[in-house]
């Protein structure tokens, strides 16, 4: 396989800085100024109302840019020239859809979720005849009304995102299909299967499934390369698809999950040893509402796991209509605080006590149980530290979990199958949300398991000593991380902060993309 293209340092210097998106991969404010008015859906969807069919179609025109449209409105704010510098000009223009698809919840009901559909036009040769398809799964948001195929708007909890997808895919020449899962948008499904990972991949085949089927209304045509991707959330929901159709026998050319908490057992289990994600307030009420609905026993009553003033109502707390910001002020949830200030076991390390405090979210009881679990149940693949062994075992998961949370998190840990295409994965080494032991110890797995070298690819951003193909993505990203810091003001732990609290959800993002275009790219020109 050839190596994928490179892009020069240079283009990378100031690019993430300014993307809005929000600490866990999801969208934030800002999509470049631009906002135009839906049209109506057109007629029904006929008599197939299965998995993967269609609600109403043909899907709605929510938005259409000429490149040159969307070249001027990037260019019009300090946000889209950082973009361009990292994405390119566009070559395309975007024709933007909103589809609704039929698919299933976590206990299998039947629902019904929304996506996007971006579809290259323009004169360009990448923009038109047929194109390669990218299906791209979107972060962790606590936004009930996350809509892709709504980026233009600047309010939409989703433009950051999707301007960002939009830029590096659909402008360069690839059809994207971007759901926005079961639980979100006008899906009534009154909770969302976050990191259920059977369901979470079955939900991405049924949305592309009913895209394609709507392909020839709106003057897409599929040339047959399937490309996946996600970021954060969406690098586990990526992974999961990829597992989903290999399993099923659907075609895929490669894919790249990123920041991926893929081996989300060996998270949890770091969180209650004490290493908490940044943003674990919002995660661990998403997971226990998930996998309580997947299993049933993740808790008898939502007390077991939470403290009074937070346990009545989290079970329906997420994803909501009630922006984060307003949860956190109101006493709906904490900020920073999941355990106890005293908790046993502590933090790990000073920097790590701001998740020990007074109104904190998970009940001492309860930290102490998963604690003695962890102890006495141990699985092979998550030690902390990290060793050779437990990085490498082709059994990360032999283990048996007394406690709920802990057997749905091995049930939907990602370290249970192996890659028959190529694969990239990228993240960061310092990320403070998704810890970067989650995509080593699933590439160990892979290569335990007998993946061959030339078809899993892992980069670290951090690792400024290596030189491939990725080299200049390392280096853009650490200008970055540096320029941040040197537009902070205050003392050198204000900056230290500021690149932390960045991080996961500003400066990774755009560099994992680029570099899972530019090894997509290298996978075409080698003829997948």
């Amino acid at each position: 396989m050839k190596r994928p293209l490179h892009i020069p340092a240079s283009a990378f210097a100031l690019a993430g800085v300014a993307l809005l998106l929000t600490a866990c991969g999801g969208g934030g404010g800002g999509g470049g100024g631009i906002g135009f008015g839906g049209l109506p859906i057109g007629g029904g969807g006929g008599g197939d109302t299965g998995r993967g069919s269609v609600v109403s179609g043909p899907p709605a025109q929510t938005a259409n840019l000429t490149a040159s449209q969307f070249n001027a409105s990037l260019q019009a704010s300090d946000q889209g020239k950082a973009l361009l510098q990292v994405a390119g000009a566009p070559k395309c223009g975007i024709d933007l859809r909103y589809l609704e698809y039929r698919t299933i919840g976590g206990k299998n009901e039947a629902t019904n979720a929304t996506a996007a559909i971006m579809v290259p036009t323009g004169s360009d040769a990448a923009c038109s005849g047929a194109r390669p398809v990218v299906l791209y799964a979107h972060g962790t948001t606590p936004a009930r009304n996350y809509n892709l195929a709504k980026w233009t708007d600047t309010t939409q909890p989703a433009a950051g995102e999707g301007l960002l997808v939009a830029a590096m895919f659909a402008a360069q020449g690839y059809i994207v299909v971007a759901p926005n899962y079961a639980g979100y948008d006008k899906s009534t499904l009154p909770y969302h299967p976050y990191l259920n990972g059977d369901q979470q991949g079955k939900d991405m085949v049924d949305a592309l499934t009913a895209a394609r089927k709507t392909f020839g209304d709106i003057g897409a045509t599929d040339a047959g390369s399937l490309f996946i991707t996600g970021y954060s959330q969406g690098g586990y929901v990526a992974m999961a698809a990829h597992r989903e159709m290999q399993a099923t026998g659907k075609t895929v050319t490669a894919a790249a999950p990123l920041s991926a908490p893929s081996a989300i057992s060996l998270l949890t289990d770091y969180t209650f040893q004490g290493w908490p994600a940044l943003g674990a307030t919002l995660f661990v009420p998403l997971l226990s509402t998930s996998w309580q609905q997947q299993f049933g026993n993740v808790y008898n009553a939502t007390t077991d796991v939470y403290e009074n003033q937070y346990a009545s109502g989290i079970d329906t707390l997420l994803p909501s209509n009630t922006p984060i910001a307003t949860l956190f002020q109101t006493g709906k949830l904490p900020q920073l605080a999941l355990f106890p200030a005293d908790a046993v076991p502590g933090p790990l390390n000073p920097q790590l006590s701001v998740f020990y405090g007074a109104n904190n979210l998970i009940r001492q009881s309860y930290l102490t149980q998963a604690a003695s679990d962890i102890q006495s149940n141990p699985c092979a693949g998550n030690a902390l530290p990290t060793t050779a062994a437990s990085v490498g075992t082709a059994t990360p998961l032999d283990c048996k979990p007394t406690t709920g949370f802990r057997r749905a998190a091995v049930a939907n840990d990602l370290r249970n199958w192996v890659p028959a295409k190529p694969v990239l994965m990228c993240g960061g080494a310092n990320d403070p949300t998704v810890n970067f032991a989650s995509t080593r110890a699933t590439a160990g797995y892979f290569r335990a398991k007998g993946m061959p070298a030339a078809a899993l690819t892992v980069v670290d951003l951090e690792d400024s000593g290596a030189n491939d193909a990725y080299s200049a993505a390392r280096a853009g990203f650490a200008q970055a991380k540096s320029l941040l810091a040197q537009n902070t003001p205050g003392s050198a732990t204000d900056k230290a902060t500021a690149v932390t609290q960045a991080y996961h959800g500003t400066l990774a993002p755009p560099f994992c993309l680029a570099s899972a275009r530019g090894f997509f790219q290298g996978v075409l020109a080698a003829g997948g």
